[in-house]
């Protein structure tokens, strides 16, 4: 990994905002109308109005949400609503949360990690990124110059010793605490000690990282040192140099990957039928039910299985489940159509979808964006309630598939390759609002 090192954070006064609960935010790609609203409604220091201001009637090329985003940041400065660390420091960041039944901790830190671009270096991505989600968070980086949110990064190491360094650390030591809109809290400690810190940095030297979340504001990052460089105005210990990121350990117990289920659109409608006849020798099949609530026993069945290669389709004309299962005319069918990849690559659930099912058995591409869900309850709503973009039209058909694991991330990374969109959700999600790193 390149270095890291300690940052001298921007965190909110607790005595200007009252509690921190009611001024972070989930990262701004997770924020929709309704939950931005509430988070303007929250606190008038919230996160939300620096990472996703809002847009306003007579916005211009001067005065936009990126502007109003820069005025807010400075005038929280000024008035002490946040404040620099006195002290350049790593976060030790714990999540508590529960999951499918289960209570978990994810633990990590957070400091600043030195950047470079993928393919230069032992810092891996694992999913594509948009040129306009980079164009609109690098005008945000320009107008506040700061890391408004944290990249996702994750490292191996198997005995989580360098983790277990920080946590014993910290163990007698009271935390800043925050719970968000979805019941987790977040616990954060800030470390000064310049002899833990260099003991963390030795430790994790060497060692790759994956990037989890935050692809499009790593490049941006990039980009804007680029910029930066460009300009004259880079130096080597310009903090512009490095990106905000939380570094958690591929081993670590809370470290839990999520599916994301589709709920498909711009599909001719389908009864099992005609599916059954397009996956014709590829998949082994068989009829698995009917009703929205039988999404639960498919998606129980396929995750017991831990079989990438099984996938579940609601057909909605006659309401049936399909459970398919790739055979090995199937295998040597992805082997063709996606020989452009590894086997790592061609054997993920999410790849057999897109790639064997979606684009060549059912010869449909360029589809309009699915619903991605992530909870079987979802997928029963969507199934019951209909498209909501589409009037409440049904779904032409929905699939219940397994998320990439851990070990796929690492694999598929190493290749050099990028997962299909939606391969994998990391849950919870990282707050902003913790700590804000300034960049000048």
């Amino acid at each position: 990994m390149p270095q890291i090192q300690a940052i001298r954070g921007l965190r909110y006064d607790l005595g200007h905002v009252g509690s921190l609960s009611d001024v972070v935010a989930p990262p701004y790609d997770v924020i929709g109308p309704e939950l931005q609203d509430e988070l303007y409604k929250k606190h008038p220091a919230n996160t939300v109005r620096l990472i996703l201001n809002r847009e306003e009637p007579g916005d211009d090329d001067a005065n936009n949400r990126y502007a109003r985003a820069e005025r807010f940041l400075k005038t929280w400065i000024r008035e002490g609503v946040l404040t620099q660390e006195s002290d350049p420091a790593i976060y030790v960041y714990h999540q508590e949360f529960e999951a499918e039944g289960n209570r978990y901790v994810r633990h990590g830190f957070m400091a600043g990690v030195k950047l470079v671009r993928f393919g230069e270096g032992n810092i891996y991505p694992h999913e594509e990124t948009h040129s306009s989600a980079k164009a609109d968070r690098l005008k945000l980086f320009n107008a506040t110059k700061t890391n408004l949110s944290q990249i996702f990064g994750l490292y191996p190491d198997p005995g989580n010793k360098t983790q277990k360094l920080l946590d014993d650390y910290v163990m007698d030591k009271t935390p800043l605490v925050a719970t968000d809109h979805l019941g987790v809290v977040h616990r954060l400690w800030p470390i000064t000690d310049l002899q833990i810190i260099s003991q963390v940095s030795a430790a994790i030297a060497d060692a790759p990282m994956y990037v989890a979340d935050g692809h499009h504001r790593y490049e941006t990052a990039c980009n804007y040192k680029d910029q930066l460089a460009e300009s004259g105005e880079l130096t080597s210990v310009h903090p512009a140099n490095y990106v905000m990121t939380m570094l958690v350990s591929m081993s670590d117990q809370g470290m839990i990957v999520l599916p994301t289920h589709r709920l498909f659109r711009g599909l001719p409608a389908m009864s099992s039928d005609d599916l059954v006849a397009k996956l014709g020798e590829y998949f082994d099949v068989t009829l698995s039910g009917q009703g929205a609530d039988q999404a639960d026993t498919i998606w129980t069945d396929i995750a017991t299985a831990d079989n990438q290669g099984q996938i579940g389709f609601y057909c909605p004309v006659d309401n049936t489940w399909v459970m398919a299962t790739i055979n090995e005319a199937g295998e040597a069918k992805m082997a063709e159509v996606a020989a452009e990849h590894s086997g790592d690559w061609q054997g993920l659930g999410v790849s057999i979808l897109h790639r064997l099912v979606i684009e060549t058995l059912l010869g449909a591409k360029d589809l309009p964006k699915a619903n991605y869900v992530h909870l079987v309850s979802e997928v029963e709503e969507g199934i019951e309630h209909g498209d909501p973009e589409n009037g409440g039209q049904p779904y032409p058909l929905a699939a219940v598939v397994m998320p990439a694991t851990i070990d796929h991330i690492r694999s598929i990374s190493e290749h050099g390759e990028r997962m299909p969109a939606k391969s994998t959700y990391f849950y919870p999600k990282l707050l902003s609002g913790l700590v804000f790193n300034p960049l000048t």
